[in-house]
């Protein structure tokens, strides 16, 4: 079944990602493989899957995939994404159902993974100067502690539970 992978990563940290799907598929069947930007229209009309990765954009995914995903009428449709934020099902789950509303309704969705992935050290200095506010520094605290924990993600165990869902939805 002809199938392309496509991603939308500031970090990195989708791409890896990606780049664990198309370990997990047939690189015969592959039509393309690369950033939403780079996928040329007559890709998509080839293939019958698309697997679709993305970072979390305060909530979400960001515009670009939000389109991308509004064009795959009558496709297969497998979302993956990552998340600086994360180690709750349940918050997955939320942000799934977001990025879930700009797939059309004639397009199936056969799978679906999110995982932790890490964030550029901006983000944790920009949390450590929360410290000095008395009113922010509990919240600081909170959010440094989570910035540490995803420094190491997307990590093997979260590549190899994607490829697990990969296999599951063939």
């Amino acid at each position: 079944m002809k199938y392309l992978i496509t991603f939308a990563s500031t970090t990195g940290n989708t791409q890896e990602l990606a780049q664990a799907v198309r370990e997990a598929l047939d690189p015969e069947e592959c039509v393309n493989f690369g950033s939403t930007m780079m996928i040329a229209p007559h890709d998509v009309v080839e293939a019958k899957r698309v697997y679709v990765g993305f970072w979390t954009n305060r909530g979400t995914c960001p515009d670009a995939i939000a389109e991308f995903l509004g064009g795959l009428a009558g496709k297969e449709v497998f979302l993956f994404g990552t998340a600086g934020f994360g180690e709750s099902q349940d918050y997955f789950d939320g942000i799934l159902a977001r990025v879930r509303e700009h797939v059309p309704k004639s397009a199936r969705i056969i799978g679906e993974f999110m995982c932790q992935g890490k964030m550029p050290s901006s983000v944790r200095t920009r949390y450590e100067a929360m410290l000095s506010d008395s009113d922010e520094e509990a919240k600081a605290r909170f959010l440094i502690e989570n910035f540490d924990r995803a420094s190491s993600h997307p990590d093997e165990t979260d590549l190899s539970k994607l490829k697990e869902a990969v296999g599951k939805a063939r």
